[in-house]
């Protein structure tokens, strides 16, 4: 729990899961210090924060970021869905190796108590281990993609500054987070599957066309789940130098998903699927072990995959009328 003067840095801190973040920090007393370029048109720093906009890939304007700070949860870098990481892989990866360099050089010198790493189960994107457990990135190939790679690479910085600087962390490693505010993009495969198949079937998409035959899995995880773990492992004593799967156990296929969605949307209409090419990159299969963070933290997912889409959908609804 917070303390008198207790700043917590959230870097990317108005994007979809940071400012997930902040306001479950806000809701527990904490001082807030948000670091964002507000990329995203919609991002609207909160009322009530410190906030700082900055390009954290310009190493000038880092350093001032920690002053006062006590704990920094370090979640920016260039994200997108399976489109952006084909698109833009050179600047995926040379721009969120600037920023993880910045951020723990100026987390060391400031002398910080812990960074709290948010990684990515793109980590888990060359496995055949499944469920995938926390030890297993130690031997697993590395990921295919930049993103994945480039997440694995802020791994290897949270390791080598304890090492080498004393700087403590924890790792954590959502799973397919979704909830509202994750804005569609211009583009398929821009943005995730969720807002993707959402924007299609309410533009009267029929058949819906899925990327691939539609029997990838993933493992559904509501934002406010994840944040509350976030936060959970923070304050936790025993999450120092550790890592952690952040996710539902529950593995959903494209289709099953893309089913869910349909319905809501579009209750009572016959549902229909067409395949269209996918991206050579799309992962199978991904689900997580989950037994680390609920035995280590007492974390576990709470929102169901059919309530939190329901939530969405009937949400995004509301704010279109608006």
């Amino acid at each position: 729990m917070p303390r008198d003067g207790d700043i917590v840095l959230v870097t990317g801190g108005c994007g979809f899961i940071g400012s997930e973040v902040v306001r479950q920090l806000r809701e527990r007393g904490y001082t807030v210090r948000i670091a964002d370029n507000l990329s995203k048109p919609s991002s609207r720093p909160p009322a009530g924060c410190d906030f700082v906009r900055v390009d954290l890939a310009d190493p000038t304007c880092v350093r001032p970021l920690f002053d006062g700070v006590r704990r920094c949860i370090n979640l920016a870098a260039r994200i997108g869905g399976i489109g952006y990481f084909h698109r833009y892989p050179a600047t995926i990866l040379s721009e969120n190796a600037k920023i993880y360099s910045n951020t723990f050089e100026a987390a060391a010198d400031a002398g910080i108590e812990r960074m709290v790493f948010v990684s990515s189960s793109m980590v888990y994107e060359s496995t055949d281990r499944f469920p995938s457990r926390e030890e297993d990135i130690h031997h697993i190939p590395p990921p295919l993609t930049a993103y994945g790679f480039s997440k694995l690479m802020g791994e290897w910085y949270c390791r080598a500054f304890a090492d080498q600087y004393g700087l403590r962390y924890t790792i954590i490693r959502p799973f397919n987070a979704f909830g509202p505010g994750e804005e569609a993009g211009e583009e398929v495969g821009e943005a995730h599957v969720i807002p993707d198949l959402i924007k299609k079937i309410r533009s009267g998409q029929h058949p819906l066309e899925i990327l691939g035959d539609g029997r990838q899995t993933r493992c559904y995880t509501h934002v406010r789940d994840i944040a509350r773990g976030i936060i959970v492992a923070m304050e936790s004593e025993r999450a120092v130098d550790q890592d952690f799967n952040l996710s539902t156990g529950r593995e959903t296929t494209v289709l099953q998903l893309a089913e869910l969605l349909f319905e809501i949307c579009r209750p009572g209409r016959p549902f229909a699927t067409r395949s269209v090419s996918g991206f050579p990159s799309d992962v199978r299969r991904r689900i997580p072990d989950t037994v680390k963070a609920r035995e280590v933290l007492g974390w576990t997912a709470a929102i169901s995959l059919e309530d939190g889409l329901r939530e969405l959908v009937e949400g995004s609804a509301r704010t279109a009328r608006e």
